[in-house]
């Protein structure tokens, strides 16, 4: 969406409301096809494993007793999740992307659906491409209804229908979009186990960034990040979703898409000023060596389940 619709990310293109589905379809038939070339060639010699490393919040509705905000939440994660998750886990885009899109392609008066079409042989070929599937998430949002009058510049958040909220108790360390919201996690772990017949799961990327210029090490905040996401984990864990692995993200500052070096995630800090790039432990940086080694909480009094 930012690099196929709003041009905000490489490479820079701004296609309108059908940049982003295009993309998102040529990934999601190349991802089989790759599949598909290990499982014929490969598996059996290496027995490893392929699978796809998807991004997602989660969204809660405002009103969990409005139908309205529920069916808007349940859009925003099939949107977000669900495009991709969907066709590769059940065989298709999800309805609602294929029902919304459909609608709005109609009323601007185009032939055919901006969302493109699987036929039933892709889909077919793309159904359980996934030895895994991995999860990068950050971050949650409330979500309500709201109608996006007819434009005819369409775009992919005008076809949801919905907006986006936070709550202003919510922690903001980083940069404006990223709110620490723990127990968003386990109810997208669990809405994963649900919906796609509980695959097995591997957290690619979960942590939190500073934007700020001068030197951070005494990271509390980050601590405290790591620690509320983890234990969501750890319950999902009990409530059966299989968690086969985490890796928090990141390991070292580094350029950060449009941000360049600006953004933080480190638990390591990068002097990029300086030619041989030193690097500095950040107060996380112990607090997670303490996980790693206990594989779990040291101190089973930390956290509440």
């Amino acid at each position: 969406e930012k690099g196929y619709e709003t041009g905000e990310h490489a490479p820079g293109l701004k296609l309108g409301g059908c940049g982003a589905y295009k993309a998102a379809h040529h990934i999601i038939k190349t991802h089989a096809r790759v599949w598909h070339s290990y499982n014929n060639t490969w598996r059996s010699e290496q027995q490893g494993m392929v699978g796809i490393s998807l991004t997602s919040g989660w969204g809660e509705p405002v009103d969990p007793h409005s139908q309205r905000d529920r069916d808007a939440a349940e859009r925003y994660i099939q949107f977000h999740l669900g495009w991709f998750a969907n066709p590769i886990y059940r065989g298709d885009y999800p309805e609602i992307l294929k029902n919304y899109v459909g609608r709005k392609s109609a009323q601007q008066g185009l032939g055919t659906s901006r969302l493109p079409t699987f036929s039933a042989q892709e889909k077919t070929y793309i159904k359980g491409t996934s030895d895994f599937l991995g999860i990068g998430h950050f971050t949650t949002r409330y979500v309500i209804q709201k109608s996006f009058p007819f434009l005819q510049a369409s775009s992919y958040h005008s076809d949801r229908d919905l907006a986006e909220l936070v709550d202003p108790k919510w922690p903001a360390p980083g940069p404006k979009w990223l709110y620490s919201v723990p127990w968003g996690f386990r109810r997208l772990l669990n809405f994963i186990k649900t919906q796609y017949g509980n695959p097995l799961i591997y957290v690619t990327e979960n942590g939190v960034s500073e934007n700020v210029q001068h030197t951070q090490l005494c990271d509390e905040w980050r601590i405290e990040y790591l620690k509320g996401y983890i234990n969501e984990i750890l319950k999902a864990l009990k409530d059966g979703v299989n968690v086969k692995g985490y890796t928090a993200w990141s390991l070292l500052d580094k350029f950060e898409w449009n941000k360049g070096f600006s953004e933080r995630f480190g638990l390591y800090h990068i002097d990029f000023k300086n030619t041989n790039k030193p690097r500095y432990p950040k107060a996380s940086v112990d607090y997670y060596k303490k996980i790693i080694s206990a594989n779990g909480f040291p101190n089973p009094r930390e956290v509440m389940s």
